[in-house]
């Protein structure tokens, strides 16, 4: 699949990474990629936030896009991959660039060098640089409350003139700047949210969809939340909304994944809710509230 800036653009999935005794859990993977695959997803994220990707060994990641790549290969959809990158120094991203140069992967999320603190000039040299060498197009991940530097709009825009860089996750610092910024950008750079509780609302300012670790839960609704805002239904997409904005608190309750692989476990989607430290699992009390919320839903559903 090719050309990433035509696929970045609805409800994409930043897939959790299933562990079990320490290990990836490879039968819980491929249960999640067929799964998820058959549902009204646009893409799959891997290796990022949400996927624990800082906790990966290089023969992790590869195994993980490996595996979702061939389970989608064996069914009837085949979905654009973009494998998650970060890291504060750039000339080792270099590296990693090169190294999964050959993967069967679509595009990279790459987010702002944590830590560093980088000026404006120097988060354009580092992406430049970046996408300059990158083999597959490259979406930026600006999240300053992650990272503590915010990638300005000024810069942003300059990003978007290189033919490399075709989008970007917007977990930015204001509502204000992400609404210049959809005003301002050109024509083919594509702007989803990584806000999961500003979904309705990105989507209402123009947003090109979301990345949305909510969406691991209730899918179809996500996705007619966004298929009814594509279609300017408005109030459709608003009630839509309404049935899952809710989740969209409870899944971030306590640091993410930890919530939504707690749902899913008990959901029998993954055989285990373990995550990878310095993430430890959810407390007792949320997972009693999650308990409750899955009966609920289940009951409604009946």
């Amino acid at each position: 699949m090719t050309g990433l800036e035509d696929h970045l653009r609805g409800l994409w999935l930043p897939l959790v990474t299933p562990f079990q005794g320490g290990a990836l859990d490879e039968r819980s993977l491929r249960r999640l990629t067929r799964h998820y695959s058959a549902q009204g997803i646009d893409g799959f994220i891997l290796g990022a936030t949400s996927g624990e990707g800082m906790t990966l060994r290089e023969a992790e990641l590869e195994r993980l896009v490996a595996i979702v790549r061939d389970e989608m290969a064996a069914g009837r959809r085949t979905l654009p991959i973009c494998l998650g990158l970060s890291g504060a120094d750039t000339a080792r991203l270099k590296d990693r660039l090169d190294e999964t140069a050959d993967w069967p992967i679509d595009g990279y999320l790459i987010a702002s060098p944590y830590y560093v603190r980088p000026s404006q000039r120097g988060l354009l040299a580092h992406f430049e640089t970046l996408a300059d060498h990158a083999a597959w197009p490259l979406a930026l991940y600006n999240i300053p409350y992650r990272t503590s530097v915010n990638i300005t709009n000024q810069t942003m825009l300059r990003l978007a003139e290189h033919p490399n860089i075709v989008g970007l996750k917007d977990c930015g610092a204001s509502r204000e700047q992400s609404i210049a910024l959809l005003r301002d950008r050109p024509k083919e750079f594509r702007v989803l949210t990584g806000e999961d509780a500003n979904f309705f609302e990105a989507l209402s300012d123009g947003a090109d969809g979301g990345i949305v670790l909510s969406a691991h839960v209730e899918t179809a609704t996500f996705a007619a939340v966004y298929a009814e805002a594509k279609r300017g239904n408005h109030d459709a997409a608003l009630a839509r909304w309404h049935e899952v904005a809710d989740l969209t608190r409870l899944l971030f309750a306590e640091p993410s994944p930890a919530p939504a692989k707690y749902w899913l476990w008990r959901c029998g989607l993954i055989d285990s809710p373990e995550v990878r430290l310095p993430m430890v699992e959810v407390s007792s009390e949320l997972a009693a509230a999650i308990d409750r919320e899955i009966e609920r839903r289940t009951k409604v559903a009946a």
